[in-house]
């Protein structure tokens, strides 16, 4: 019998330019999926039940506190394709070099990964586009209501445009003029996605007015963002970047270790620096246009951060 094809259910890790939290009420966002990613093994046993094997690297604590949530969503994208583990057991396998944080997408790679297992394992023939669709319901079990971006950067790789519309979600890839180098850093803090993003949503339904406000600049940031990808004009997307800190700062889902990593990269020669992801914790983002200051403001990130990686979006 031949080998699982592990390789073949791989699914990436992904940053996000612009638009945490503002995704989900139907506005594009530019997310960048990183080269590392979550695999998985799939196996049926003789006996029912389910049995999961996690051995994807993590930040502390990452995966005790996800415990719950990552059965639940696992158990999800069973259901949604068909899978029923009391008629027949089965076994899973995460591995992979994607190292789980908040921030990096690790819960929609494992999903997207565990989609691609089941399409193998049973000889299915599902597009990328219904393993995308898998990898959606599996993400509501950690997020409850889902942007959908994580699962599609998972699927896709490159950089997307994305935006949620109340049909199927639209995403472009993106050519790059050039890769762009980037730094990205863990607070070394895991947030709950679910409990952020419903303190926004009472934020949002406290004050619609300053909501709306907030929502129009950061709409008007995102198309000039994508303008300067496609230009190729990093000063420009380095400040638009800072400036996206900004509004994040303002719905309160920044955080000072997130904050003391910005201006630690900024300080050390980056363009530009956000959080990247849900906050109050998680990661953060620099954008290093030249190698060398890529190694500068990493060496610099060091001093403060628990995990510090270099990667690019090509």
């Amino acid at each position: 019998m031949a080998p699982f094809p592990v390789d073949q259910t791989r699914a990436f890790g992904k940053l996000i330019l612009f638009g945490e939290h503002f995704v989900v009420y139907k506005v594009p966002a530019l997310v960048g999926a990183v080269s590392a990613y979550t695999d998985c093994h799939f196996e049926y046993t003789s006996e029912p039940g389910l049995e999961v094997v996690d051995n994807r690297p993590a930040v502390p604590l990452y995966k005790e506190k996800k415990m719950d949530e990552g059965i639940e969503a696992i158990n999800l994208t069973l259901k949604h394709l068909g899978v029923d583990t009391t008629k027949r057991g089965v076994k899973l396998t995460f591995g992979g070099d994607l190292c789980c944080a908040s921030g990096i997408g690790a819960s929609a790679a494992q999903v997207v990964s565990l989609a691609r297992a089941i399409n193998i394992a049973d000889s299915r023939s599902l597009s990328e586009d219904e393993i995308n669709a898998a990898g959606y319901e599996g993400e509501k079990g950690y997020h409850g209501t889902p942007s959908g971006i994580d699962n599609t950067a998972a699927t896709f790789g490159g950089l997307l445009r994305f935006q949620r519309t109340d049909a199927a979600p639209i995403f472009d890839k993106k050519t790059l003029v050039s890769p762009i180098r980037i730094v990205y850093a863990s607070t070394g803090i895991t947030a709950s996605t679910t409990e952020v993003v419903g303190d926004v949503r009472v934020k949002k339904e406290a004050d619609e007015s300053w909501f709306e406000n907030l929502i129009s600049k950061y709409t008007e940031l995102c198309e000039d963002g994508q303008r300067a990808v496609e230009e190729g004009d990093l000063d420009k997307l380095g400040k638009l970047m800072n400036l996206n800190h900004e509004y994040l700062q303002e719905l309160t889902v920044s955080c000072k270790e997130l904050d003391d990593l910005v201006d630690a990269a900024r300080a050390a020669g980056a363009v530009g620096a956000k959080m990247s992801g849900t906050g109050r914790g998680g990661l953060m983002i620099a954008l290093t246009p030249t190698e060398e200051i890529q190694n500068e403001v990493a060496s610099a990130l060091e001093k403060l951060a628990p995990q510090v990686w270099k990667t690019a979006f090509a």
